[in-house]
């Protein structure tokens, strides 16, 4: 029986950020299970029509910090299984999009308690093993983050389908919000496990049926979402999870006639290929493929002459080395007045030199090492760019170890010249480059910040005088998506700052936000005629 009731949603409230202090229950317990999950050796199969599909092509999930710690092997999806796990999809999908919403959204409430209560513990612990984070990090990241992209992701799906058209007398109006006509293929970035579950899950929550490939280096903790989304009571075949590497899983999803939409973050290279490829072959989908997108950034801190110098310093170090700078809106590059410049440079020196890099499992450390080899030498490769370039000086850090660990040290790079490399290029590491401007040409300076970059994700102004302020914000509309005032360039809370940027950077769909939603929903007007008319003629046909 169909229910006869309309349901609402209360609007969430954000989940309450755990400190982890010494001597709380929380920090006791998140230590326990970072000791359990590091001694054991987990087995991760595909799930595919909700069958675990064991390929027998593994991959290893390693300890960055630690690389020589092996936490899990994971089954690799091919060609069959990508094919298998379409036909799955496809075969749940009229169940799935005719379930009642109110039912779907409870199946994501029910996971989001689950990871603020019994299931927290875990999905930090194994985010702080598999992507090197902190305590801190992880629970912003995998608890309160993803909690609150389950909730108010369902809220906002409330709020969309209460969405409805004008009425007349004669005609009764309505809108339904179908989910799109095939699968969703998510592709997921290592940096954020919540990103990592939110991809799959708003598109599944708004009645799509999906394909999941988690990013590589970060299947581990991706594994431990999709085991909560099960237990939370997950019909088989609506998500499923297919490790494995990128050009074979694409190549095959993205030409395949049912695709209806990309849910991605990841690198602009990569999103920008998706896209060509789904541009080439329009003529063979069914519809048109919803390409949703989070990409790169090359993200900017300006600094006004007014600025003061404390919450400037904290915010550098924040923006630019908290987990490793691996964060898309991490502060990569900044403006600095001349006349700022000693008192900053003194202050951000001496901070820098109090941080603590190491083993997460030790509370200390501020930070921990970058996800692999191929970022290690990737960053490692502009750190010493930047020490043969007689344009750029590195005034601390500048030193990378990979004997133990993937570590490299937070680096500032100062340079004369204000399209230097280290300024220009996503570096996705703890690299900060400072170019200093002369006061009197601030005009200048902020044509070079909204031009230098191809990105336009994140950015910050430290400033105290208002007009400066306002000056500013105007002056570089377009740079950023999120734009912040006197704080770091990251950090952004579901519901208080939709977080998207354009430009190189993506689409700019606003996770966290009902705008993100509407990109999952196909809407169809159906008007009734409640006094139908009978006969062709017009009065305007009639004559006297």
């Amino acid at each position: 029986m169909v229910s006869n009731a309309v349901f609402k949603i209360e609007k969430p409230k954000n989940e309450p950020v755990l400190s982890y202090a010494p001597g709380t229950k929380e920090r006791e317990e998140l230590k326990a299970r970072l000791v359990e999950l590091r001694t054991q050796e987990i087995e991760i199969p595909l799930i595919i029509g909700g069958k675990e599909v064991r390929t027998g092509k593994l991959g290893m999930c390693i300890i960055p910090h630690n690389k020589e710690v092996v936490i899990g092997r994971y089954h690799m999806a091919g060609e069959k299984e990508v094919n298998d796990a379409i036909e799955a999809a496809l075969a749940a999908r009229h169940d799935w999009e005719s379930m009642p919403w109110e039912h779907r959204a409870s199946i994501f409430l029910k996971a989001a308690e689950m990871l603020a209560g019994t299931c927290r513990c875990t999905i930090n612990a194994a985010t702080m093993l598999c992507q090197s984070k902190t305590a801190y990090q992880a629970e912003i990241d995998s608890a309160c983050e993803l909690i609150d992209m389950l909730k108010f992701n369902a809220y906002f799906l409330n709020e969309i389908y209460k969405e409805q058209p004008e009425s007349t007398k004669d005609s009764w109006n309505r809108m339904e919000y179908r989910a799109l006509e095939g699968f969703v293929f998510a592709v997921t970035p290592f940096n954020f496990t919540s990103i990592a579950g939110n991809l799959p899950t708003s598109a599944a929550m708004a009645g799509n049926v999906v394909l999941w490939k988690p990013a590589s280096s970060a299947v581990y903790s991706a594994y431990h979402v999709m085991t909560i989304l099960r237990k939370a009571g997950l019909p088989d075949g609506v998500i499923n999870f297919i490790p494995g590497p990128g050009n074979v899983l694409g190549s095959i999803a993205l030409l395949n006639p049912w695709l209806a939409g990309v849910h991605f973050t990841g690198s602009t290279a990569t999103f920008q290929s998706m896209w060509q490829t789904v541009g080439q072959n329009l003529p063979n989908y069914r519809t048109y493929p919803r390409l949703v997108g989070e990409t790169g950034g090359k993200d900017f801190v300006f600094v006004h002459p007014s600025a003061d110098l404390e919450p400037l310093v904290t915010a550098l170090v924040r923006g630019a080395f908290e987990f490793q700078g691996q964060k898309c809106s991490a502060a990569s590059r900044a403006y600095v007045p001349e006349s700022m410049w000693p008192a900053l440079k003194k202050r951000l020196v001496e901070e820098i030199s109090t941080t603590k890099m190491g083993d997460i499992e030790d509370f200390t450390n501020f930070m921990g090492a970058v996800i692999d080899a191929q970022a290690f030498r990737s960053i490692k490769g502009y750190i010493d760019y930047a020490k043969e370039s007689p344009e750029a000086e590195i005034i601390c850090g500048g030193n990378a170890d990979d004997s133990v660990g993937f570590f490299i040290e937070p680096t500032v790079i100062v340079t004369t010249n204000p399209r230097f490399k280290t300024m220009e290029e996503e570096i996705f590491g703890p690299v900060l480059t400072i170019y200093i401007y002369k006061d009197e040409e601030i005009e200048e300076a902020l044509d070079l910040c909204d031009s230098t970059s191809i990105y336009g994700l994140t950015g910050a102004v430290f400033a105290q005088d208002r007009e400066a302020i306002v000056k500013i914000e105007k002056r570089l509309t377009h740079a950023a998506g999120n734009f912040y005032i006197n704080d770091k360039p990251t950090g952004a809370v579901i519901a208080q700052q939709p977080f998207g940027g354009a430009r190189a950077s993506g689409t700019n769909d606003k996770a966290g936000s009902k705008i993100n939603m509407m990109r999952w929903v196909s809407p169809r007007a159906i008007k009734e005629h409640l006094n139908p008319p009978v006969g062709y003629r017009y009065p305007f046909m009639d004559e006297k």
